[in-house]
């Protein structure tokens, strides 16, 4: 499933939106986010704004600096725990099922997810996408950069322990 998902972030050439409630990746997975990024791909992800977990939120957040610094828009939803896992590319592909961006769900859980080439499906997901980021708030690197020493110190941490999360 990894490889799955740095692939479809290394083909994009456009555009790539993913949603996903826990981002606790490895060093390739982060790179190839950036990746996109870097490269001029309208890249988007899309979090929850309050998690269920507060352990995975903070790790989560450990990630933000690097991607808003690549070009990486990260979006907070604000409608509840958003719970979807999705990725779309370059509105032909969607990528859907229950596994998250985490080692968890990749090294550890059972996880399906179902890839799509339909660009019918595509749009349908991107207008679902679409209203997730309605109902977000953007997050900005200026915003990052003040949050307390503290917090940054708790999100690095509590990231270290990303392989048991």
């Amino acid at each position: 499933m990894p490889e799955m998902f740095e692939s479809l972030m290394y083909t994009a050439r456009r555009e790539l939106v993913i949603s996903t409630p826990y981002y606790v990746p490895d060093e390739s997975m982060q790179a190839a986010l950036c990746a996109s990024a870097r490269r001029g791909v309208a890249t988007t992800i899309i979090f929850p704004a309050r998690n269920d977990s507060w352990i995975v939120a903070a790790a989560s957040h450990s990630y933000y600096a690097e991607l808003l610094a690549a070009g990486v828009r990260i979006f907070e939803y604000e409608g509840g725990l958003l719970h979807t896992k999705s990725l779309t590319l370059d509105g032909d592909i969607t990528l859907i099922g229950s596994a998250n961006m985490d080692r968890r769900s990749f090294e550890l859980n059972y996880e399906n997810n179902i890839l799509f080439y339909d660009p019918a499906l595509t749009a349908a997901m991107r207008r679902r996408q679409d209203s997730y980021i309605a109902h977000s708030r953007p997050v900005t690197a200026e915003m990052v950069a003040k949050w307390p020493v503290h917090r940054r110190l708790l999100n690095n941490t509590v990231a270290m322990l990303g392989p048991v999360l």
